[in-house]
């Protein structure tokens, strides 16, 4: 299943028009075409040991190569494998605290500029901020959605399938 969030219509001020988009796709974040950039929160102190991080962590390694590229929070540490960049999005100083919306949106502006000059156009990430770390999807969104709407960066945000109730619960009899 996947829905599509457009920017607004055009007021007929813009010099140019963007082609800005936001999609949402049920399904595993690393099932994503390999072309496309992948994105993920992380703290400054690049542990990794919980949630979707791990998954990034095992997949990607590179956690010394982050380290040495010494990001504070609100900004955006990035590899580079064979065929995408991966953005570790720093919104914590230690994998015990909670971001906040100021820092993911700093590390966002920063992902941005990265992505520019990469020349990346596709991003997807899970609902960023909103698993462990406890954000209102509404409010990220919406973050995404100021950030990006002048840029021609797509993003599509996989949330992973939920288990049906019938399925795990035992039939009453």
């Amino acid at each position: 299943m996947s829905t599509e969030t457009e920017q607004p219509p055009s007021s007929g001020n813009e010099v140019a028009k963007s082609s800005w988009k936001l999609l949402h796709v049920e399904g595993d974040l690393f099932s994503s075409p390999e072309d496309e950039a992948l994105a993920h929160c992380i703290s400054k102190d690049c542990r990794m040991g919980a949630g979707i991080a791990v998954m990034f962590k095992d997949k990607f390694g590179g956690v010394e190569e982050l380290k040495k590229q010494k990001k504070e929070p609100g900004h955006c540490a990035v590899l580079k494998t064979d065929t995408r960049f991966v953005y570790y999005l720093i919104t914590k100083a230690k994998a015990s605290q909670k971001p906040s919306y100021k820092s993911l949106n700093m590390s966002l502006k920063d992902m941005r500029s990265q992505c520019i000059q990469h020349g990346v156009t596709k991003i997807s990430m899970p609902r960023i901020g909103c698993g462990l770390d406890r954000l209102k999807w509404e409010k990220v969104s919406e973050i995404l959605h100021q950030v990006f709407q002048h840029t021609d960066i797509c993003i599509t945000v996989y949330t992973l399938p939920e288990k049906s109730e019938a399925k795990e619960k035992p039939l009453l009899q």
